[in-house]
């Protein structure tokens, strides 16, 4: 019979004091995680397959829910506008997200702390105060942007009563709102660069435009897919400032897919229906992002 050497003995008894305190640690968050996270995401995907106002208990239609929404005018409506407000926003964020980070990571910049502070800060405020804020700023009469464009004998402009550029007046507020969130991703991305590759490319006489492609954009590849995959999922799922600023109006120029289905859940008492929305919002957003992903592979 081989002898265990004790060395041995007590490495795996240390391993096990370590596996058993590991799990400790990690059974107070696992136990809400299911309380509060896992189990309303199981119970929800239960009442997509019901029809229940809350009265009574849920009556079992199967996929129902699921089979109208593919005749429901309005989810379409509200998907279209989805896919609309994430054109309108994400490149941009994206884009002026990346601009902005390379321009406060610049050294030559003076007050790069303050410019980075003041660029983040509007993602502190919270998105009903951000609502109100722009509210009062495209107000048609009394609006601080109307009162500016008057000067260029422009307006006065409805901004958030009028179809046709309400989702562009919501569209402009979340890039003012959400951009310096982007800026900081891309910021921590290009800290990760080395120096020295920079100074090389400065002594090999290459200029910015080479340098960016050559070195930042590469290198900043792991960053950009998050931020990109952040973005789509953020602005697709897009309720708070639609919520305050427009309510989904005028008509239904601003109705979007998490508005839609507050508004079948929470104020038609439609729960079932409801649920349903919010699981086909999921299967299209894991539809959309594993097509970025399978595009991001691609180009790596």
């Amino acid at each position: 019979m081989p002898v265990i050497p004790a060395n041995l003995s007590s490495t795996k008894s240390w391993r096990k004091a370590e596996s058993f305190a590991g799990w400790g640690f990690m059974l107070p968050y696992l136990i809400l995680f299911i309380l509060f996270r896992f189990g309303p995401i199981i119970e929800g995907l239960f009442f997509s397959l019901t029809r229940w106002n809350l009265i009574g208990r849920p009556t079992f239609v199967r996929f129902q829910n699921y089979t109208s929404l593919l005749k429901d005018s309005f989810f379409l409506i509200s998907l279209r506008n989805s896919l609309y407000f994430v054109v309108l926003v994400a490149p941009a964020l994206i884009i002026i997200g990346l601009a902005l980070a390379i321009l406060v990571n610049n050294p030559s910049l003076k007050g790069r702390r303050i410019n980075r502070t003041l660029i983040f800060a509007p993602y502190a405020v919270m998105s009903t105060v951000v609502g109100v804020i722009w509210n009062w700023i495209y107000d048609k009469n009394f609006g601080i942007l109307n009162y500016y464009l008057g000067f260029l004998r422009i307006g006065p402009i409805a901004w958030l009563t009028e179809e046709s550029i309400a989702m562009v007046a919501v569209a402009i507020t979340t890039l003012w709102w959400t951009v310096g969130y982007n800026m900081i991703l891309f910021l921590a991305g290009l800290q990760e660069i080395p120096t020295e590759l920079y100074e090389a490319a400065l002594v090999d006489g290459a200029g910015s435009w080479n340098t960016f492609k050559k070195i930042t954009l590469p290198l900043l590849r792991p960053t950009t897919y998050i931020v990109i995959t952040l973005t789509l999922i953020n602005t697709f799922q897009v309720f708070d400032q639609i919520y305050v600023m427009t309510g989904g109006g005028p008509g239904t120029s601003t109705l979007t897919l998490i508005q839609y289905m507050y508004f079948q859940a929470f104020q038609n008492y439609n729960l079932g229906y409801g649920a349903a929305i919010a699981y086909a919002t999921f299967i299209i957003l894991l539809a959309l992002t594993g097509i970025l992903q399978i595009f991001m592979k691609r180009e790596a």
